[in-house]
């Protein structure tokens, strides 16, 4: 009788409440579930303490040994990080933290001379204090990751200095990108009528590939400097091996990620037939000397154009010590490559436009059920941000949850 009880209680409940619970009940649920798989992990790196016989042949036991702390000090980073966000935003949740926020966005406004009818333009004041809240509160967590724990690794490049502008940077340029992109889509959905998801649908989609278009040429020189990569062997191998595959190689950069971290990595970018390679200079110890010594005796500029570097810049380089093998250099540039022989990006672009489309188009049919939004606080108004937050983050939760496992189990089996 009493689980019954307990049954007939909760049925009893408002739709209101019963949706709410249910949100935190899925957050904390796939919460406690990572942490356990995240345990399990931790259990190997503490207990596998020599280099596995698979690796043996190709890890030295150091090298081994100062991956293995690296990744349990990350371990415990990403708990407590994790624990942290989780409880933050179950508190936001219960203590009414996103109906405060666009109430407190309204009175901006209102000392503005705006109204409650300018709704985008309380959407976007809306959009600035919830993303300065949140750079607030990650900045600490930040701070460690990136003074303590990347620094006692010895892959922290960056000052304090450079860090706090480097932040400040990142929040601005953001800000321009989001807040008129918000703007623009909030209005779509009020004017687009019956069908408006589909016009949703399809800024997103423009919005999507036009910065994906532009950020390498325009948003990540605002970061970091890029040089072209000189002449020699090194270019020669990768122009090889671009064109053995077909890829349409116009132009490969050096990017100076050494300024930050000296982690290592490469990318391509750019569609159709021009396609260019982008080399962290991490990657290639030589020109990571290039980009923090020869650039500033020879008062070279970033370029982006393509153009190749003086004669004298060249012969330093030549003359630097060696980083890299080639063939290391290549190995890693050719597991990127391989995705785009392979199709991988054409397919993610595929499926991440057709799940958007899907969520625009559910996000159409629930915009309208009035006790989505009073679950979360919002008695009197059902502003259309508000709907898109409640919507996309909480009530397709599982689905997005979903979504990400599928991506984690493609990597490990197809990365």
């Amino acid at each position: 009788m009493g689980m019954w009880a307990s049954l007939d209680a909760v049925w009893e409940m408002s739709a209101e409440k019963r949706i709410f619970g249910a949100v935190l009940l899925f957050s904390w649920t796939v919460y406690l579930w990572e942490t356990f798989l995240a345990r399990r992990q931790r259990r190997i790196y503490k207990t596998t303490t020599h280099v596995p016989l698979e690796l043996g042949q190709i890890m030295d036991s150091e090298t081994f040994e100062k991956s293995r702390l690296y990744q349990l000090d990350k371990s415990t980073f990403s708990f407590w990080s994790g624990l942290y966000s989780e409880v933050e935003g179950t508190l936001i949740l219960l203590f009414g933290g996103i109906p405060y926020l666009w109430r407190l966005s309204g009175r901006f406004c209102g000392y503005a001379g705006f109204g409650p009818e300018y709704e985008i333009t309380q959407s976007l004041v809306f959009l600035l204090l919830a993303t300065l809240f949140s750079a607030l509160t990650g900045l600490p967590w930040s701070l460690y990751n990136t003074f303590v724990i990347e620094e006692k690794h010895g892959f922290n490049q960056q000052t304090l200095g450079f860090f706090m502008k480097d932040a400040i940077k990142k929040f601005i340029v953001t800000q321009c990108i989001l807040l008129p992109v918000s703007a623009l889509l909030l209005y779509i959905i009020k004017i687009g009528g019956d069908y408006f998801f589909i016009y949703a649908w399809l800024f997103t989609l423009v919005v999507s590939l036009v910065l994906v278009t532009i950020y390498a040429d325009y948003i990540a020189p605002l970061f970091d400097k890029f040089t072209p990569l000189p002449e020699g062997k090194l270019k020669q191998e990768i122009e090889i091996m671009a064109k053995s595959i077909d890829f349409p190689l116009t132009k490969v950069y050096v990017v100076q990620g050494s300024k930050r971290s000296s982690h290592s990595n490469a990318y391509f970018y750019g569609f159709f037939k021009n396609k260019r390679i982008v080399l962290f200079d991490t990657l290639l110890e030589e020109y990571s000397v290039l980009n923090k010594d020869i650039q500033e005796e020879s008062g070279m500029e970033p370029c982006n154009d393509g153009e190749g570097d003086s004669e004298e810049i060249k012969a330093k380089v030549k003359n630097k010590k060696q980083g890299c093998k080639n063939e290391e250099v290549l190995a890693v540039l050719g597991h990127e490559l391989g995705h785009w022989k392979l199709g991988h990006t054409v397919k993610n672009i595929i499926i991440s436009q057709m799940n958007s489309f899907l969520c625009f188009f559910l996000f159409a049919v629930l915009i309208g059920r009035k006790e989505l939004f009073v679950a979360f606080g919002f008695y009197d108004s059902q502003p259309t941000l508000i709907g898109l937050l409640i919507i996309f983050q909480f009530i397709f939760s599982p689905y997005n949850e979903r979504i990400t496992c599928g991506n984690m189990i493609k990597k490990v089996y197809f990365a």
